[in-house]
């Protein structure tokens, strides 16, 4: 099968190879997928890149998310999956060092969900990571409905679709942008309130905004750089998820404050994240994708072989929404 590897860390452009591959086949518990889209995250770009991350192994096929058609199914694995289009997460992740880069992949059936007719493949490959990381950060709220919620970064990824999840939980979202383009993204998604972060005073806005009454949850994309905005706006008992926190890996911890408002706090990565979690998302986005209706956002999309230029536009930071590779080209 044609496959991107790399069987040592570095830039895209010097370690990420472009060739034959032998074609996997599905184990116990397994299914095939032929894959049509693979869906690049930030994760995979400091995997590759190192030093961060460690070799999972000597020969690496990068990229966790993916859709396209199960081909084979192996013994104890559902049969009804045979022949169904399906999306995916954690193909390069846990262990596992074949990820959604070539053309087949073969995993765990458990791994693998039905991707409706009304949903690309290429909208399919978006909903890994992003979709599903979202989904957790927003649960862990608990009963949102009539509360206030906060985002950060509502034109990313993950905070469009967490913006989406928050609506459709029945919270009232604000969150921060840093252009008018993408508080236009954000508001699409459904958020009630949009802030430049570069402009506004977004402490003041949202204060204004909740009438004092504070945030109930926050989902945060740099939590180390953010903490000593939030606290002070939360609510009691209130609950702050955290997906990344890039802005200061060892921040000031407010922990009088914290206690003080009985707050909650709670670190996400999708691939350590209880599984009765990771097993709701999926059912969760698998129904609203068959009710039809949630967006989704393809940044850019590259033909396999030019693998290398699609890590290279997530790892520019630019990007609004997935960067996906075709894996039929």
């Amino acid at each position: 099968m044609k496959a991107i590897w790399y069987t040592r860390q570095g830039a895209a452009h010097d370690v990420l190879q472009f060739g034959e591959q032998p074609e996997p086949h599905a184990a116990t518990g397994e299914v095939r997928i032929r894959l049509q889209a693979s869906g690049v995250n930030p994760a995979d770009i400091y995997r590759r890149a190192g030093p961060n991350f460690q070799m999972d192994g000597p020969l690496i096929i990068p990229n966790s998310d993916g859709a396209g058609v199960v081909d084979e199914v192996g013994n104890g694995a559902p049969q009804e999956l045979k022949g169904k289009r399906v999306w995916l997460y954690n193909g390069q992740r846990n262990g596992r060092v074949f990820g959604t880069a070539a053309q087949y992949i073969a995993l765990n059936a458990d791994l693998v969900r039905e991707l409706p007719r009304n949903a690309g493949f290429a909208e399919g490959a978006c909903l890994g990571i992003p979709a599903m990381t979202a989904h957790v950060a927003v649960a862990r709220g608990g009963d949102l409905k009539g509360r206030n919620v906060f985002i950060s970064g509502g034109a990313g990824a993950v905070g469009n679709y967490a913006i989406q999840w928050a609506k459709r939980f029945g919270a009232c979202v604000i969150t921060t942008v840093s252009s008018d383009e993408k508080a236009a993204h954000a508001k699409a998604a459904g958020a009630n309130m949009t802030l430049n972060y570069k402009s506004a005073d977004v402490a003041a806005a949202i204060r204004e905004f909740t009438g004092g009454k504070g945030l109930a949850h926050v989902v945060d994309l740099d939590f180390g750089a953010n903490i000593g905005l939030l606290v002070p706006l939360m609510a009691a008992g209130g609950t702050l998820a955290y997906f990344a926190t890039k802005g200061n890996l060892a921040p000031v911890f407010p922990a009088d404050d914290f206690m003080r408002r009985n707050l909650t706090l709670s670190g996400i990565v999708l691939n350590g994240v209880p599984l009765a979690q990771r097993h709701r998302a999926q059912d969760d986005i698998t129904q609203w994708l068959k009710d039809g209706g949630m967006q989704h956002t393809i940044s850019s999309v590259h033909p396999l072989a030019k693998t290398a230029e699609a890590h290279d536009a997530v790892q520019a930071g630019t990007k609004r929404g997935t960067v996906v590779v075709d894996c039929t080209l």
